[in-house]
């Protein structure tokens, strides 16, 4: 999962206003074209969110990318732009916990006039790098990759007992009359005995 942009949007009567945004991975492009990557991605971000009704998630494909949007009822909107094979569960985890801390950081009075230079807010910081991983950020990923190591757990263990059987299965065969093990030891005792 990589996430490359985290922001923080008012959706206004009139207008989308972004109010936070970091952004992560932008280093892949040259140098020339980060500013131009950034701008696009706010550009983007700030029509979807403009085209999304209040109390909505949506989740919108573009190229390589997945834009998830989580417009609150309080017009307080976030937005994640993610690879195509990060879990849309884990971005709206994210998204909830970010505007939760935005709104209470963030006097609401300030939402409609705000911009990135104006508003001072923590919201964002160090979430983009702790959900990289979201196995190590979002709880349900990780209990869910629990269930998946514990059905590998069980697998490793049905053929544990399955070996264990035929183990003993094959010593009880060995130990009968005729067979390698009993011919070695009437024999004199010339042959190594399995015991």
């Amino acid at each position: 999962m990589k996430l490359y942009s985290l922001s923080v949007l008012y959706k206004g009567e009139a207008k989308v206003v972004l109010l936070k945004a970091r952004y992560k991975d932008v280093a892949s492009f040259s140098f020339f074209q980060r500013s131009s990557v950034q701008e696009f991605m706010t550009f983007t971000s700030q029509q979807i969110v403009e085209r999304s009704s209040k109390g909505t998630r949506a989740s919108v494909a573009e190229q390589d990318y997945l834009w998830h949007v989580y417009v609150q009822n309080d017009s307080l909107a976030g937005v994640v732009i993610t690879d195509n094979e990060s879990p849309s569960q884990v971005a709206f985890t994210l998204l909830e916990k970010v505007l939760d801390e935005f709104s209470k950081q963030v006097n609401r009075k300030d939402w409609p006039v705000g911009s990135p230079a104006t508003i001072h807010s923590a919201a964002l910081d160090g979430h983009l790098s702790r959900y990289q991983n979201p196995g190590d950020a979002d709880p349900m990923t990780k209990v869910q990759s629990l269930l998946e190591r514990g059905e590998k757990l069980g697998g490793l263990v049905s053929k544990s007992e399955m070996l264990g059987t035929q183990s003993k299965a094959f010593h009880k065969t060995a130990r009968r009359p005729g067979t390698v093990d009993h011919a070695c030891s009437t024999l004199g005792g010339r042959g190594r005995q399995i015991t």
